[in-house]
């Protein structure tokens, strides 16, 4: 545990024009993540303070990653999940307000099921984002909001019950360490699991292979999975093409195109 240990040296992130919250909301998902590590869930970095403009975290140490690594993630992620979260769309313990990823924001508010929250929470506003930022054509944003129709619907829905999700599970927030993976700049809310490993199969992580191999298993996934990681994908790439541009809008309308 050297690399998170108490000894460590932290590290200040600021930001002197961070809205009111940004960093309160970010300290209150690691902490509530870190709740679930202690069972044996994925392995989160530290908070040693918190103030308006900052956050103080253990200062972690990279290393190269491990398939060995790789696996513990994935083992670890799906007990994280499975601690789970009062609803979809529940914020983290101890929060409640404004929700970001990245800098831009987002709602955490709990709704009775998965596609209802997944589609008026987290994909349809970045879809007018685009849409109002010349991103993303009318046509495009119809092909989505079809999709998010049947999402709100319930016709996409599963028996599974809401999961304690980081929410922007990129490969830049995973850090391999010398003792393993550490997550950090987590948008934690009650999710559905398959949208932490989505955002990873979407923007690549090291050893992917083995931490979905091993969080297949230890998840109980059932067979067809996989074709519904699309469909959690839309969420960061509508997140991206609000943000970053056209490029990110058409990967969003194209993967839209398989569900609508």
């Amino acid at each position: 545990m050297g690399a998170v240990s108490s000894a460590s040296p932290a590290h200040r992130k600021s930001w002197p024009a961070a809205p009111a919250g940004f960093f309160e909301v970010e300290a209150a998902g690691l902490r509530w993540l870190g709740e679930a590590q202690a069972r044996g869930g994925a392995r989160v970095v530290e908070v040693r303070g918190v103030g308006a403009r900052h956050i103080d975290l253990v200062r972690l140490h990279p290393a190269r990653p491990t398939e060995d690594a790789a696996e513990a993630l994935g083992r670890g992620l799906a007990v994280t999940h499975a601690a789970g979260a009062p609803a979809f769309g529940s914020p983290p313990a101890g929060w409640t307000g404004d929700a970001w990823i990245g800098r831009q924001t987002q709602r955490n508010e709990p709704t009775a099921s998965w596609g209802l929250f997944y589609a008026e929470q987290r994909v349809r506003p970045f879809v007018r984002r685009a849409l109002d930022r010349g991103h993303l054509d009318a046509a495009g944003a119809r092909t989505v909001d079809r999709v998010c129709d049947r999402l709100a619907s319930g016709a996409l829905d599963d028996d599974r019950p809401p999961a304690r999700i980081h929410g922007d599970l990129w490969a830049g927030n995973v850090v391999f360490t010398a003792d393993g993976a550490v997550l950090i700049d987590p948008a934690a809310h009650g999710g559905h699991g398959l949208t932490d490993l989505a955002m990873l199969a979407l923007f690549g992580c090291p050893g992917l292979g083995r931490v979905v191999a091993a969080y297949e298993e230890t998840a109980g996934l059932r067979p067809g999975w996989r074709e519904l990681v699309g469909l959690h994908q839309l969420h960061p790439l509508a997140v991206h093409a609000a943000s970053h541009g056209p490029a990110y809008a058409a990967q969003l309308v194209e993967t839209a195109q398989t569900f609508a």
